[in-house]
């Protein structure tokens, strides 16, 4: 078996411990490699190489920095191939999904090097003969601390702002995508970076993410992840006062209104409620709809539930692969029993499959339930599976979006009608950092982060950029 190891301060090094953690494949259930495992001496050298690196990389020519992420960007596209491969085989994300996300995250790097460039401070003409200025600086040492969902996309956009904007790194990626993480440590060490600007360490989030995010020499958290984990993240650098970009959890609510269009609305929600095994904080949570359009709804949203491919996901075929990780697999089992024990109706799926090869993974089958109270597990919580969770019918919409805002998150929100007043009426309506309206908007130029234990900060565009700095001002009195 190949032996992998850490990328700190531009070389490859084995933990001092010789300790190494295994990561599967989610298709089969099969050991494919082990990884190694992060100790405190790893993160101490992997911190002093990037607060080294800083000092000259946060003085770097915007230009020469933007043109190094533009690099990174390129390598990304080169290697898209064995990315494929590795995300594929390590976290089940099927072929014909694969590589428009791969492209996706090349695309977030490169956003962030061009617009890197048009930062800049403004001039503020309080005091006469007083020249003052706001000017933008990096802040200094980030941990990326990355999910297991999205992988490699959310180490790029992370990076990319991170570092465009004059900040030195060290990347956790998840421990179930640990393969994917040492690769791109490995094209990063391909395009010549300044040893230390960027380091890469592999270990679950309880011991290495802990001791990155407790470690004083750590300036900036970015984190995706769980509203519970972001919470823990929270108190451990409170000591530091450290600042935290977070984008935690998400309920979102899909809403249905009586004069909606019914078939692009199915047509959109049905088949993303599968996409990435329905792992991904922007999918739909609870969908509401009006009772005119209810069973119509149900009934469409099931047929193409039905015909969603469940296979391998080396198979092109293949729209619904496993789910990353067998805890994730018995989570999920979880609340489909609660769904079931609470009452809710289980109009598809449920069960895990018998027949081989799948029998042998971490599948879901595709899930609905329909008239799903609020009070229930399935409609108080984040799934985060391919699991529809259709809640009661509702006539009045005063009481719906009372309903859709009773949640402790506020990530997004979709909302389906033919009125664009009523649409717009709802972006006053509903507690969510974005709302949609008879769509669904992500790409980099568009920032995306919620309010409430969504967490806060934004990730992509200009405001995450934003996010990655910090203003000084400067005062000169010349009179």
């Amino acid at each position: 078996m190949q032996q992998y190891k850490l990328w700190i301060g531009g070389k490859w090094v084995l933990p001092k411990s010789g300790k190494t953690f295994p990561t599967f494949n989610p298709a089969t259930g099969e050991e494919i490699a082990q990884i190694p495992l992060a100790g405190q001496p790893e993160i101490e050298k992997a911190v002093a190489a990037a607060r080294e690196a800083y000092q000259t990389w946060s003085k770097m020519r915007q230009a020469d920095r933007s043109n190094f992420v533009l690099k990174i960007s390129a390598a990304i596209k080169e290697n898209i191939k064995e990315l494929a491969r590795l995300e594929t085989l390590e976290h089940g994300t099927p072929v014909c999904d694969v590589f428009g996300a791969l492209g996706a995250a090349s695309g977030d790097m490169e956003y962030a090097a061009c617009s890197a460039r048009s930062l800049m401070g403004y001039h503020i003409p309080a005091i006469p003969g007083t020249l003052t200025y706001l000017r933008r600086e990096p802040i200094g040492v980030c941990a990326l601390i990355t999910p297991w969902n999205h992988a490699l996309g959310m180490m790029a956009v992370k990076l990319g702002q991170a570092l465009s904007t004059g900040n030195t790194a060290i990347i956790k990626p998840p421990s179930v995508n640990s393969l994917i993480g040492l690769k791109f440590a490995e094209i990063l060490d391909g395009v010549g970076l300044p040893p230390g600007v960027v380091n890469l360490v592999t270990g679950p989030g309880s011991s290495t993410g802990d001791m990155l995010v407790r470690h004083p020499g750590v300036d900036v958290i970015g984190f995706t992840g769980s509203s519970a984990t972001g919470k823990q993240l929270m108190e451990a650098g409170a000591p530091t006062l450290k600042k935290l970009i977070m984008e935690l959890g998400g309920n979102n609510p899909v809403i249905i209104l009586e004069d909606a269009d019914l078939d692009k609305a199915v047509a959109y929600h049905a088949p993303r409620q599968y996409h990435n095994a329905g792992q991904h904080c922007s999918g739909a949570g609870r969908y509401y709809v009006h009772a005119s359009l209810y069973d119509k709804f149900v009934k469409k949203f099931v047929a193409i539930s039905k015909d969603i491919v469940v296979g391998d996901p080396a198979d092109p075929k293949t729209s619904l692969g496993p789910v990353a990780m067998k805890e994730h697999r018995d989570r999920l089992e979880a609340y489909i029993k609660s769904g079931i024990e609470e009452g809710a109706d289980l109009v598809l799926g449920g069960k895990r499959p018998t027949k081989a090869p799948l029998n042998k993974g971490y599948y879901v089958m595709p899930t609905v339930f329909t008239n799903v109270k609020e009070d229930m597990k399935i409609g108080k919580e984040e799934t985060f599976g391919p699991i529809a969770v259709i809640m009661e019918a509702f006539t009045s919409e005063a009481e719906m979006i009372k309903k859709a805002n009773a949640t402790r998150y506020g990530l997004g929100a979709s909302v389906w009608t033919k009125d664009v007043n009523k649409g717009l009426s709802f972006v006053d309506k509903i507690h969510a950092g974005t709302v949609n309206i008879n769509t669904q908007a992500l790409c980099a130029e568009l920032p995306w982060g919620g309010f409430q234990e969504s967490g806060f900060g934004k990730e992509g565009s200009m405001e995450g950029l934003l996010g990655y700095t910090q203003i000084k001002m400067v005062v000169l009195k010349y009179e």
